[in-house]
């Protein structure tokens, strides 16, 4: 109980005296917030204004935005796709409670891939269908916008294969609250009645210890599995190390080929016991990636949080991250969208090859750490992000177009898009590739609603990481942009998204 006592404590005296808002404006605090934990030292970050903003005990990986590259000098870009969609959540929980969301953990590819977009799902045999559209850039009307969109294959239930699931489970004193721990237990508990009663599910805890507390058992036995799940409580330090090493043996102990053999870890990332850097988590968790047991990161909690780790390891385990702040992020990423835990394309990358004469530079917005030399793209053992089932993603690049392209022919091509996967992790790549045309960006009839909200949700990242390209791009901006593209909103989290930027702006006030 001290560590638990000791946390409540910090939450009690850590303050901030003052907030600044997510859209670059400072303002005054609202007293009904709870004040951020300050546990070891905190870092800071700078507003427009110059005033300071403790961040408390979080971890973000640093980074710096992708520059504007000469086609002359290289006409080519290649980057890994990146399905995580835990920067979006965290933005929303940083706002929700009234605090400036922390520049360096804003990752505006994961802002993009938060989203549902409306592609048109693969044919002929492939997992993966590929489309692309060319817009006016909103933020700089000189240049234009490219949008790239992939969507992974849906499966019905006879395609889903059965699970192998390990749940990996944090039960230290960090994790104690509604916020962490009994969220993940809620989620379990949901989680088992979405599940195909062959599948599988262990437990492993760890604190002070570990232990497996329930090994590989049937769902079709729910009732000892949620008594297991009862049993989780939260006290003492954070091995975490060799908690991980113990479920990956566990996976492997059932893994079966024709599973969807994965562990999935729900932590705060607080690892401060046995192996604790995250190089030699990445490094430990790549040896098992390569024998087909994939990673799912499920972060918790505020004040504490080591985005950095959950983001790397899980980007080398062949998996994704999520944030949940809320039973309605663990509904969405265990419910409405728990066939993206089956990977339906793997070491998934794409590369854009621009025509120097038609374009004379481009950006990639976003996937700063996901950039890959050019020859990898060819190199079937260089690992790259995977796609669920069903998953769209979405990347952006903004142009600024050659002087000649205004006498161009409308059929020339400015740029090829190439994307390589894999259906499983040791098969083969596959390649799809489409070519685009002038006449795809001077013809402005039919702009898709995708198009308009990929803009909106990119010129609010722009914002909220105060980037050096964010040009003409704000809170209003952003608004008005999403809210023309809310015809496509199966689960309401476009809708959510109007309401987050129309709380950010009336926070300036």
């Amino acid at each position: 109980m001290k560590t638990m006592e000791k946390n409540i404590l910090n939450l009690g005296l850590a303050a901030v005296s003052l907030l600044a808002l997510s859209c670059g404006v400072s303002g005054d605090v609202d007293d009904g917030y709870s004040s951020m934990p300050q546990q070891e030292a905190y870092t800071t970050t700078s507003t427009n204004d110059g005033m300071d903003v403790p961040q408390g005990g979080e971890r973000f990986g640093e980074f710096t935005d992708n520059p504007f590259i000469s086609t002359i000098e290289q006409p080519t870009s290649t980057f890994s796709i990146d399905a995580d969609g835990a920067a979006y959540a965290i933005a929303r929980n940083y706002l929700n409670r009234g605090y400036r969301v922390p520049v360096s953990s804003v990752r505006i590819e994961e802002l993009l891939n938060y989203f549902t977009f409306d592609y048109a799902s693969p044919t002929d045999g492939h997992h993966v269908a590929i489309n692309a559209e060319v817009d006016e850039c909103p933020w700089n009307t000189a240049h234009k916008l490219l949008r790239l969109g992939i969507k992974g294959k849906e499966l019905t239930q006879k395609e889903t294969p059965l699970a192998n699931y390990v749940f990996l489970v944090d039960v230290s004193g960090s994790m104690y609250g509604k916020d962490r721990l009994d969220l993940l237990k809620s989620g379990l508990r949901e989680l088992l009645h979405q599940l195909n009663p062959k599948d599988r599910i262990s437990l492993i805890t760890y604190s002070g210890k570990v232990e497996k507390l329930l090994e590989s058992t049937p769902v079709s036995e729910a009732a000892i599995i949620s008594s297991a799940i009862d049993k989780l409580s939260a006290d003492g330090v954070t091995a975490g190390g060799e908690a991980l090493d113990m479920a990956y043996k566990e996976a492997l102990a059932n893994y079966d080929p024709e599973k969807n053999n994965r562990v999935i870890m729900g932590t705060d990332g607080d690892f401060n016991v046995g192996v604790t850097s995250t190089e030699a988590l990445v490094e430990m968790v790549e040896s098992y990636a390569r024998q087909g047991i994939y990673m799912t990161c499920l972060g918790f909690g505020f004040g504490n949080l080591n985005d950095n780790m959950m983001e790397k390891v899980s980007n080398a385990g062949n998996g994704t991250y999520y944030y949940i702040d809320s039973e309605n992020e663990m509904m969405k990423v265990l419910v409405h969208e728990k066939d993206r835990f089956v990977s339906v394309a793997n070491d998934v990358k794409c590369q854009i090859s621009f025509d120097s004469t038609l374009v004379s530079k481009y950006r990639l917005i976003g996937y700063e750490n996901r950039v890959m030399d050019n020859q990898d793209f060819d190199d079937d053992a260089k690992d790259a992000g995977e796609i669920g089932a069903g998953q769209t993603i979405t990347a952006l690049y903004e142009l600024e177009l050659a002087d000649k392209s205004q006498g161009a022919t409308a059929g020339s091509v400015f740029a090829t898009f190439d994307l390589r996967y894999k259906k499983s992790l040791d098969a083969a790549s596959e390649t799809l590739q489409q070519k685009l045309t002038l006449e795809d960006i001077f013809n402005k009839a039919g702009r898709s609603s995708d198009m308009r909200f990929a803009a909106g949700v990119a010129a609010f990242g722009l914002v909220l990481r105060d980037s050096p390209y964010k040009g003409d791009a704000t809170c209003d901006m952003a608004e008005k942009l999403v809210g023309q593209a809310l015809g496509f909103d199966p689960h309401g989290y476009r809708a959510e998204l109007v309401a987050l930027i129309r709380k950010a702006k009336e926070m300036q006030k």
